[in-house]
């Protein structure tokens, strides 16, 4: 299981082996730099209120769904105050639509004793089925 989000394009894609399970549109970062790089889902909550900003760029989210943590607090969850996806419109994080993100955190995999979560590739552009740009990368 793979999941990589081109940040040109504004979609994620999810793969198992090279079936892809699903490509939808996302919204990353525009307040915030959503990290490039290689990563993998260390934690699964099935919501959770998420803050932090400050001044006019404040947030505070009670109940955000579906969230799957990638890079500290990094996560790809479900977004339910916009429906601007397709453009950058977060503060770092991967916003889905409720319904994409409900599918894609019943299909990740969050980590065990024996093996790491689902791998999380965010690409400055990615070409199907598996090539993943990343410039300046943090890791």
């Amino acid at each position: 299981k793979h999941i990589y989000v081109d940040l040109s394009t504004q979609t994620l894609y999810a793969y198992e082996g090279k079936t892809q399970i699903m490509k939808t549109l996302i919204s990353s970062g525009r307040w915030g730099r959503t990290p490039v790089g290689n990563f993998n889902i260390w934690e699964k909550l099935r919501a959770t209120r998420m803050a932090g900003g400050q001044g006019a760029d404040a947030y505070d989210l009670p109940n955000v769904p579906w969230v799957m943590y990638f890079h500290n607090d990094f996560g790809l969850h479900g977004a339910y105050w916009h429906n601007n996806f397709g453009h950058p419109m977060s503060h770092g994080c991967v916003n889905m639509r409720p319904i994409d993100a409900r599918e894609l955190y019943s299909w990740v995999d969050a980590p065990t004793s024996k093996q790491p979560g689902t791998a999380v590739s965010i690409c400055n552009q990615f070409k199907e089925p598996d090539t993943c740009i990343q410039d300046n990368a943090i890791n």
